[in-house]
């Protein structure tokens, strides 16, 4: 990672306020007001001995030898963005930019071009916090420059800053040009994700009463088709399929799957299926006293499978929530398709793809392609065939390169979005595809369209919440990858509750939850690199040093500190802040427990 040396610096912190907002509006005239922003941003930081180490276009990290040169700078900053403002008329195409600035000076670590430490920290998470139009500086530089700048200095209170401080004292800084700012609302979008006040139903797995294993297919998609109406439905939660199948597969007393998950309803089933006719039978239970709520029988045509699933759904929900309206149970958004050929290819491709093998795997895609064949307009054939390409990419089961495979399945993605651009199942996996390639803006929308459709989904619970996690909305992100956790502890495709623990971890090191972080990490039972960083991150917080957490020392001496650098340099891309922490945790507790690495500091 390269020599570095500590010395005092200032740091300037800056943000332009409602960027994404202003480029949704109109992309080219914000682009171009950015740019003229930049120009006097820039060069005002030059002017008074100030150095850019961080930026991506509408932020800007600078740091200074001097305390007052830095005040001074953004105090003409602010006047010069304000006069700027003040000549564009309504008619005129510019844009008017506000900006946000922190503050702060303390002991940094320089290394190459970058900084760290909790003077860049501190500056960016006082930006977070300021008003629009306004500079927010802390304590230490308001003592430093109240009587040497041409500025009215006023006391903001105590602030919480986010992996910092709880009680943070901060002080404004304007001039009579720049005092005349109202505060902006700009808090996030809050969204409850409390589940404690829902009844939680699990659908076990339905029974296959034919003599013919053949028909397991038609069997297996019923039922998934089933849960995923009765996940769309906001006043329930749903046990996972995955945990309801493990269930149904093991030796486990129904009353410890009860009392694990917390179920207050079961529904239970079977299907019998002869020629072209099928009997569904559904019962739903109360669990506690197993007792039937509701039981019914239906005989239909196969041809009237959907219509036989959705009154099952009708019923099970006003059984449990009396009348309520299933505004959610928009069938356009969910059915496949009308054409039962292509239907049975899509679950026989469905089926296999769940089996999470290789030859079940390529079974899966040929059923895709059948089912594609049957009816073009199938759209959630082209979102699974994609979904199973991913699955075997990502498990080595075939040798093609990322980069080799997305033309395929960007194009599979768009017929689909052509074919339904209500179906959850696109939107989810657009999610985590957009993510992974990091074009972040469009994950958030992606995933807010699958939570909105299924938001009781372990899988949209966690790959909505890690953009969350990455775009700034922590707390709500956090909540859910928490959610994903308790719903659903061992994903689909895994032995243990390690990757949903592991994302957890993620969520609370992003959301300052320190306490809980380091619980679920303990409980870990194969550690990864970047989560032994993350680790280490929140017992510094804790405790300020690793030495309470003897399990976590034992597995970072032993680790491959390349995998720890490639975190930091990953966190980087979402959150400079906490990319600054992890690598001052590395600097000044970790690289010591490796001798031959420590650096010279």
């Amino acid at each position: 990672m390269g020599d570095v040396k500590r010395k005092f610096a200032t740091i300037l912190a800056t943000d332009c306020v409602g960027f994404s907002k202003h480029m949704l509006e109109d992309e080219q005239a914000t682009f171009e007001s950015l740019n003229a922003c930049r120009e006097i941003i820039d060069s005002l930081i030059e002017q008074h001995g100030g150095r850019i180490f961080h930026t991506a276009g509408d932020s800007v990290l600078a740091d200074f030898a001097s305390p007052i040169e830095t005040v001074n700078c953004a105090i003409k900053f602010q006047e010069a963005i304000q006069e700027r403002n003040e000549t564009i008329t309504d008619k005129d195409p510019r844009r008017k930019l506000l900006w946000r600035i922190g503050i702060h000076s303390d002991d940094v670590i320089f290394e190459k071009d970058n900084v760290y430490g909790n003077g860049d920290n501190i500056a960016a998470r006082l930006e977070a916090q300021c008003t629009p139009g306004q500079i927010l500086v802390s304590k230490a530089i308001n003592e430093l420059v109240t009587s040497r700048i041409e500025a009215i200095s006023r006391s903001a209170g105590t602030k919480k800053l986010k992996n910092i401080s709880n009680e943070f004292e901060v002080f404004t800084i304007s001039t009579d040009k720049t005092n005349n700012f109202e505060s902006a609302d700009i808090s996030d979008e809050q969204e409850e994700t409390d589940r404690t006040q829902k009844p939680t139903l699990s659908i076990l797995p339905f029974k296959n009463l034919n003599e013919n294993e053949d028909s397991s297919f038609l069997i297996d998609g019923v039922y998934e088709d089933i849960l995923t109406e009765l996940s769309m439905v906001r006043q329930l939660s749903i046990v996972s399929r995955q945990s309801s199948v493990n269930y149904a597969d093991s030796d486990k007393e129904l009353d410890d799957f009860i009392a694990q998950f917390k179920v207050n309803y079961l529904i239970q089933g079977s299907i019998r299926s002869s020629g072209s006719k099928v009997r569904v039978t559904v019962s739903l239970l109360e669990a506690d006293t197993k007792e039937i709520v509701w039981s019914k029988r239906f005989d239909r045509n196969l041809d009237d499978i959907f219509e036989v699933q959705d009154e099952i759904v009708r019923s099970v929900t006003q059984a449990i929530l009396g009348e309520i309206e299933l505004a959610s149970l928009n069938r356009a958004k969910r059915k496949p398709t009308q054409n039962m050929s292509s239907y049975e290819f899509l679950l026989r491709g469905k089926e296999g793809h769940h089996a999470i093998d290789k030859e079940a795997n390529a079974h899966a895609l040929e059923m895709f392609d059948k089912a594609i064949e049957a009816d073009p307009a199938n759209a959630q054939a082209y979102a699974w065939k994609a979904c199973t390409m991913g699955q075997a990419l990502g498990r080595g089961w075939i040798e093609k390169s990322l980069e080799e495979v997305m033309p395929e399945f960007n194009r599979l993605m768009d017929r689909a979005l052509k074919a339904d651009p209500n179906d959850f199942e696109l939107h989810r996996l657009l999610c985590g595809i957009s993510t992974m390639t990091g074009k972040f803006k469009a994950a958030v929308e992606h995933g807010k369209k699958a939570y909105d459709m299924v938001p009781n989904d372990p899988r949209i619970l966690q790959q909505y919440g890690e953009i969350l996690l990455k775009t700034g909305k922590t707390k709500q992100g956090c909540d859910l990858t928490l959610l994903a956790l308790e719903y659903d502890p061992v994903a689909q495709g895994q032995t243990n509750s390690d990757k949903r623990k592991s994302d957890a971890v993620f969520g609370c090191l992003m959301d300052d939850r320190t306490e809980l972080g380091l619980e679920l990490a303990e409980e870990i039972e194969a550690r990864s690199e970047n989560i032994l960083l993350f680790t280490a991150a929140l017992s510094v917080a804790k405790h300020g040093s690793l030495e309470p957490c003897p399990w976590l020392i034992k597995d970072l001496k032993t680790c491959n500190f390349e995998g720890l650098e490639a975190a930091i340099e990953e966190m980087g891309k979402y959150d400079v802040v906490v990319q600054s922490t992890l690598r001052e945790v590395f600097l000044d507790h970790v690289a010591k427990l490796q001798p031959k690495l420590q650096l010279v500091s």
